[in-house]
């Protein structure tokens, strides 16, 4: 544990670059990787979006007068946004393994793109998103929401630590 007192001492900082670096891996996989992401996988990204930004309104708040209450309850609120990530990840790979059913809105419709379906979007018709029960990446038996929602967990647990040390320092 001493060999993470480093990160934890500077967990809000940490925590943003956790953020930024996930935000930036899935966007290299739609963008490099061709991956469209669906609406559950948007919905995972929100969850970084919002512990980001937690992350960085912490990094001020704490150096305001008074800001000994706010120390831990920043870091005990990035533990949450982080866990609710997890949650939502953790849903998204249920879903992909058919343990439970996903949302309406990201339901699978079948095979690809057909003529029909590019006249009708040339028509205005409204796009549709892939299937939130199709794992377009598999890595070690893991789709990308399972890593991520281990990813989440991992960093909902340095959160809990980084509050833990907080705690014991007030």
């Amino acid at each position: 544990m001493r060999l993470l007192n480093p990160i934890l001492d500077r967990w809000r900082l940490f925590a943003l670059i956790a953020a930024a670096a996930m935000l930036g891996i899935a966007h290299a996989f739609e963008t490099f990787g061709a991956y469209a992401p669906c609406t559950l996988c948007l919905r995972q990204r929100e969850a970084y979006w919002v512990a980001g930004a937690v992350a960085a309104a912490s990094l001020v708040l704490v150096r305001l007068p008074g800001a000994r209450l706010w120390r831990p309850l920043t870091l005990a609120a990035l533990a949450l946004v982080f866990l609710a990530g997890a949650g939502i990840a953790a849903y998204h790979a249920g879903v992909e393994w058919k343990f439970w059913p996903g949302p309406t809105t990201c339901s699978s419709a079948g095979g690809g793109v057909s003529a029909a379906d590019m006249r009708d979007l040339l028509a205005g018709a409204r796009v549709r998103p892939p299937a939130c029960d199709q794992a377009a990446w598999v890595f070690a038996g893991l789709s990308m929401a399972g890593w991520n929602a281990l990813a989440a967990l991992g960093l909902t647990g340095l959160s809990l630590a980084a509050f833990r040390r907080e705690r014991a320092r007030s």
